[in-house]
């Protein structure tokens, strides 16, 4: 038989761990992740981009399932009707350039930011000021932002969202 892509399900925050056991066991693993840049410093810089699931590529008729199944840190390779699904080679593939863009791009910001939370403007032409967060913008490391100008109305401003920093209280912004 061949060597496919098959999904693995690991147990809660066990991912890493289960990559370097089906690593030792020689199969190579595909274990997708992004760097975020959280607010919190102390949070994850690098986080798994499918939490509690990585990819093992691997000829099962030839390993069986069971050693998947039982391997410590694991629940099971994900299957449908009792047969291990296949995950095709051109979905990793795009998976893979997909975490490539992102790492590349300088990772995922602010993945904790919600609609309404105050934020402070750290870098460029409204350096200094706050302003309520709105939404991201699709496709880009870019956010909106509600900026409270001189008539006392909030307009809205695309930046960029390394520039922004969230603030420890939520408090309105003073500009």
């Amino acid at each position: 038989m061949a060597e496919h892509w098959y999904a693995l399900n690991s147990h809660p925050n066990k991912e890493d761990l289960l990559a370097r056991q089906v690593e030792s066991h020689g199969f190579e693993v595909f274990y997708p992740r992004i760097r975020v840049n959280p607010v919190n410093p102390r949070a994850r810089k690098i986080k798994a981009y499918f939490p509690g699931y990585l990819f093992v590529h691997v000829d099962i008729e030839a390993v069986g399932l069971s050693l998947f199944n039982w391997m410590p840190y694991s629940k099971r390779i994900i299957a449908f009707g009792g047969e291990p699904s296949i995950v095709p080679d051109a979905l990793i593939f795009a998976i893979e350039q997909k975490i490539e863009r992102i790492n590349h791009s300088g990772g995922e910001i602010f993945d904790d930011l919600k609609q309404g939370d105050f934020v402070s403007i750290s870098h460029g032409p409204f350096e200094g000021y706050s302003a309520i967060f709105d939404t991201r913008v699709a496709g880009a490391q870019r956010v909106r932002v509600l900026l409270k100008m001189l008539s006392d109305q909030h307009v809205p401003v695309e930046l960029d969202a390394a520039h922004l920093e969230k603030k420890k209280k939520n408090t309105p912004p003073r500009n």
